[in-house]
């Protein structure tokens, strides 16, 4: 099997069934077929073979869809950016991955227009390529090796550069037919697509629903933390298996009135990943949903869902955090150093990625970066992370990402940056030693965040300093920096 074929075998048995929902209406398998198919043709046309990268960078729709489906049936590697990513992040990525397209919606070619968009990064917008082929014109669907790459998710890189992290037509369906197995999806579910394409939850959303026949409702970026709005959308469209980030659903459980009256009619499944949940939450969100569904998923882009933990009625007295649970997805878990009562979690299985995009291959077991323990009752625990990574509302963040493009600033010496709150307090606090007698304002490093981060990574404060705490060995002191700011606070 092959990613690709999930809505080619859905299509054939039920041309009619919606596959894709939008705020703008339903479109069946056929309609999304048919649309991969001129897709698939139009890039035929253009060049695109077997192994070549196309960079989408789009917002949610349908036709996103149709050209990561038109992609893959000409052998290509699709490499989803969000609209979100300023122009400047978007060459970076493509000049990484050296694509032979890339594609955008109208807002990325007005984006890209105004920047000096270099000549030898091809750009065309999703409407010329779209009519530039009839489906009639597609080729025969390219049939991959399973350890073929299928697409490729940038994540936050530790020197300032994003990191692709390659997965193949093996990693996906390892997970994806396990996920749909677990969660029991058929045709008749209705599943949500709340996070962006380049996250690795969309991985669910999108191809559990295709491999079931089931249908995706594609949730817009600008309603993603919009908590009353989310709340209505859950009911109005009978969304019957929700996933998102747990910084989501607070939300709506705060701020949407998410659980009042009676739970939303149509679910019955809810998942939760990508960072941890606390358990008050969780017990409030359990006893007011009594019948549905509740899996806490855990794993990195360069792995997915590795291990799964399912919240019943147990759990309503326990004080501990949330389990992250037993190893999932055909993968196997342990702890490093063994026999340690914690340690790295490391990961072996069918879904771990084939490496970085232009990097050596990975070989072996994936070291995550995260520190687990078991817990008394076998199952595993989260306790954090090992280096500087961070999780703010659910997006993973290379904390040096970040600083890199502050240090650059013409008025700052040097600078670090930390995390400040968690979920949806999750703040970014630059510390600045200002080079020369004016420090940069806070609007000024928005702006030049914005000019070359995503939106979830500008930071929201700034604080000058004489100079950056170190530690022994000479690096630059986070705790103590953290201890200050909260201090100051």
């Amino acid at each position: 099997m092959r990613l690709h074929r999930l809505v080619i075998d859905s299509a054939r048995r039920a041309p009619d069934a919606p596959a894709v929902r939008t705020s703008q209406g339903v479109h069946s398998y056929r309609e999304l077929d048919e649309l991969a198919d001129r897709y698939a043709a139009a890039l035929h046309r253009r060049g695109v073979r077997p192994g070549d990268r196309v960079v989408l960078w789009t917002h949610k729709s349908v036709d996103a869809v149709a050209l990561m489906q038109g992609a893959l049936r000409v052998g290509a590697v699709y490499v989803p950016v969000s609209a979100n990513n300023p122009a400047a992040r978007v060459r970076r990525i493509a000049a990484g991955c050296g694509p032979a397209l890339v594609v955008a919606d109208a807002d990325g070619i007005r984006r890209a227009t105004d920047t000096d968009w270099p000549g030898e990064l091809p750009l065309a917008a999703f409407d010329d390529v779209r009519q530039e082929a009839p489906a009639a014109d597609a080729p025969p669907v390219h049939e991959n090796e399973p350890d073929d790459p299928a697409y490729i998710l940038y994540t936050s890189g530790s020197t300032g550069e994003p990191k692709g992290v390659c997965i193949s037509h093996r990693n996906a369906l390892a997970f994806v037919d396990w996920a749909v197995a677990e969660t029991g999806v058929t045709a008749s579910d209705r599943l949500s697509n709340h996070a962006p394409f380049n996250f690795d939850l969309s991985v669910f959303d999108l191809y559990a629903a295709f491999k079931a026949g089931a249908s995706v409702f594609l949730i817009p970026e600008g309603l993603a933390y919009d908590p009353a709005q989310l709340g209505t959308l859950l009911r109005e469209q009978r969304i019957s298996v929700w996933y998102s980030v747990p910084s989501a659903l607070i939300l709506m459980m705060q701020r949407g009135d998410l659980l009042a009256g009676d739970p939303p009619e149509a679910l019955r499944v809810c998942i939760f990943a990508g960072e941890p949940f606390p358990i008050q939450q969780v017990h409030e969100l359990r006893k007011a949903w009594p019948d549905v569904r509740m899996f806490n998923w855990y794993g990195p882009t360069e792995t997915n869902v590795c291990t799964s933990y399912e919240v019943t009625e147990r759990d309503l007295g326990s004080t501990r955090a949330l389990p992250i649970g037993a190893p999932a997805s055909g993968d196997r878990i342990r702890i490093h150093p063994p026999r340690a009562r914690e340690g790295e979690i490391v990961v072996a299985g069918p879904t771990v990625m084939l490496g970085y995009w232009g990097r050596e291959p990975q070989q072996g077991p994936y070291f995550t970066g995260d520190i687990g323990r078991m817990g008394p009752d076998g199952m595993l625990e989260y306790v954090g992370r090992r280096d500087q990574m961070v999780k703010v509302r659910g997006h993973r963040i290379e904390l040096g990402d970040v600083e890199s493009v502050v240090a650059a600033h013409p008025k700052v010496a040097a600078a670090s940056c930390v995390v400040v709150g968690s979920g949806l307090d999750a703040r970014i606090h630059a510390v600045v030693v200002p080079d020369g007698p004016r420090p940069p304002g806070l609007l000024e490093l928005k702006r030049d965040c914005a000019d070359r981060l995503p939106l979830y990574m500008v930071v929201d404060a700034v604080h000058i300093v004489d100079e950056l705490p170190l530690t022994a060995n000479g690096k630059t002191d986070r705790q103590a920096l953290l201890d200050r700011i909260t201090a100051d606070d």
